[in-house]
């Protein structure tokens, strides 16, 4: 899990992507969440990791080559991380991503992976394997002899924001929050704090049977 602790990501998985983006607003001070187009497509299950960044672009000459500084992140993982994938060129027809990428990511104890493109094999990731996947797009196309990858681990844009390696990525069913990974413990004491106020806001409306006395008391909506 790289550098964040077990407790560390432990605590993440309880909180939505609603409140951590609420906290990136507050202490980041920039936008941390990727465009809405980016949504889970296999499971409902929250994903929680550290970023391992891959690059993938054209092809500088007439070469066809499979996608291997991704193959290369994957073999090296060690567990727990998150794959983010960026293409350049904003092509949304092409996936970045199928059964057997996934299968080589299970095996190795990836917690997820993120697309800037497409996802393809739905069916065989969903039945074999059950791995979660953020993407743009679903796409049976192949970015082999269209795209190549030109690094891994290297700073890239995916969902309209920039991504570092080692960023905390957290994904849920309202989308994906990239928190910058300087900032992770101070986003984290913050969204508990937005949690638990929202748990109490939310109580005090059933108990006094009122939205407007909830907003009231605690000043939040």
């Amino acid at each position: 899990m790289g550098c964040y602790s077990q407790d560390i990501i432990a605590r993440f998985k309880k909180i939505a992507t609603a409140s951590l983006s609420d906290a990136c607003d507050r202490i980041v001070g920039r936008r941390c969440f990727m465009d809405y187009e980016i949504t889970p497509r296999i499971t409902d299950e929250r994903i929680v990791g550290p970023a391992i960044t891959v690059l993938e672009g054209p092809p500088k000459s007439a070469e066809s080559a499979p996608p291997s500084h991704a193959i290369d992140a994957i073999e090296a993982a060690e567990g727990g991380e998150v794959m983010v994938i960026s293409l350049e060129g904003g092509d949304k027809d092409v996936a970045l991503w199928g059964g057997i990428m996934t299968a080589g990511a299970y095996v190795k104890g990836l917690a997820g992976s993120v697309l800037d493109a497409g996802l393809r094999d739905v069916t065989e990731i969903k039945r074999d394997f059950g791995y979660q996947v953020f993407s743009r797009t679903l796409s049976p196309v192949t970015t082999v002899g269209r795209y190549i990858t030109y690094a891994s681990n290297v700073p890239v844009v995916c969902g309209g924001i920039e991504v570092n390696p080692g960023d905390l990525v957290v994904g849920d069913l309202d989308g994906v929050i990239v928190i910058p990974k300087d900032k992770v413990e101070e986003v984290l004491l913050f969204a508990e704090d937005i949690e638990y106020k929202e748990a109490e806001q939310t109580k005090y409306i059933r108990e006094t049977k009122s939205l407007k006395e909830g907003l009231a008391k605690f000043n939040r909506i």
